[in-house]
């Protein structure tokens, strides 16, 4: 009874966040009409001073930490990554008038990481004292890439089956294998979207430079106000995204609904083991059920455009802005803030 007394307390503490107020507030005037906008390139901006921001703080103590200890985090980000792809192959595509390979690209999106998402659950953290090992960040390739590979590689499986037995034995007569999928270039996509590209430069000037003047002077002091107006837009594309998700059913709205809450839940589970076997901080436990919660907002369209292309991009884009960002935002990451402070005192 202690342990929901102090769960809910803490989590309803955290739904106070002013970070979660400007989300709600941008969805609102959204709503209502207004014709309040910021520009896209603000926007990218935002994302862009937010990662290299926690890039830096995390490159600037990695070369302090023990690599063993990151081995298991990382493996269990890779598991993650790749279980989303899967789940969502055999639940939401299973599910009535909804097409495979649109059921699977939604898959990919939400097993994709949203840079924008770690943002706001790091700021909150910070917020709440909250400590939290700061290479932990980094994990997000270790779960973004293999979801887009699982999720393209699934895609391309699903079509070949497709094929009539006259286009087999045509590519069989040609020696060919049909079109196979290739791994590198769905890699080198995702490395190469600006979300990563963003945190993994940050994570290399923190861990070759010596960042403390600019990081203490510019990005430290800006971080919680560029948040604020990163909620803020988010909120609004959220409820402008929701005229796309009504064109492809309530299937979708529902596993966007459920589908972040449950995969954050299942890398939390998974967090909870690698706190118990190397020490992992509570903190860290929450960075990895936040990055399996989130979807790809940036980079993850793009790569399934290109990798899924008979997809209905209304589909996975409507789902995830729609529903699954303000979830992981407003109920995800309040939800693991409080469950690790309940459960290992983080």
């Amino acid at each position: 009874m202690d342990f929901l007394s102090d769960f809910l307390v803490n989590f309803l503490a955290k739904l106070q966040s002013p970070t979660l107020g400007f989300l709600i507030g941008g969805g609102v005037v959204a709503a209502l009409g207004s014709r309040l906008a910021i520009p896209d390139a603000i926007y990218k901006f935002i994302v862009f001073m937010l990662l290299i921001k926690v890039g830096l703080s995390g490159g600037n103590e990695i070369s302090k930490d023990n690599k063993e200890e990151k081995l298991v985090p990382e493996v269990l980000a890779v598991v993650s990554g790749r279980m989303v792809g899967f789940f969502g192959r055999y639940t939401l595509a299973k599910l009535p008038n909804v097409k495979t390979v649109d059921a699977i690209a939604t898959a990919g999106l939400f097993g994709a990481v949203s840079g924008s998402t770690l943002a706001a659950a790091l700021t909150l953290m910070e917020v709440q004292g909250m400590e939290y090992e700061a290479w932990a960040a980094a994990l997000y390739p270790f779960m973004d890439i293999p979801a887009l590979v699982t999720a393209i590689v699934l895609a391309s499986l699903y079509t070949s089956k497709q094929r009539s037995t006259v286009d087999a034995a045509l590519s069989k007569q040609r020696g060919t294998a049909g079109n196979r999928v290739k791994i590198w270039p769905i890699v080198k996509e995702s490395l190469q979207g600006s979300a990563l590209s963003a945190l993994l430069l940050g994570l290399a000037l923190g861990l070759l430079t010596q960042p403390e003047s600019v990081y203490e002077s510019f990005f430290n002091p800006l971080f919680r106000g560029l948040l604020s107006i990163l909620m803020l837009v988010m909120g609004m594309e959220a409820t402008a995204r929701l005229a796309e998700l009504r064109k492809v059913g309530q299937w979708y709205a529902l596993y966007a609904f459920l589908a972040p809450l449950l995969h954050g839940l299942i890398a939390f589970g998974l967090g909870v083991i690698a706190h118990i076997t190397t020490g992992f901080s509570p903190g860290g436990v929450v960075i990895l059920a936040v990055i399996a919660s989130s979807s790809s907002d940036i980079s993850g369209p793009p790569t399934l455009r290109a990798g899924i292309p008979s997809a209905n991009p209304s589909a996975y884009i409507g789902s995830s802005t729609a529903v699954g960002t303000p979830v992981a935002l407003a109920l995800g990451i309040p939800l693991y803030i409080a469950l690790a402070q309940s459960l290992m005192g983080g």
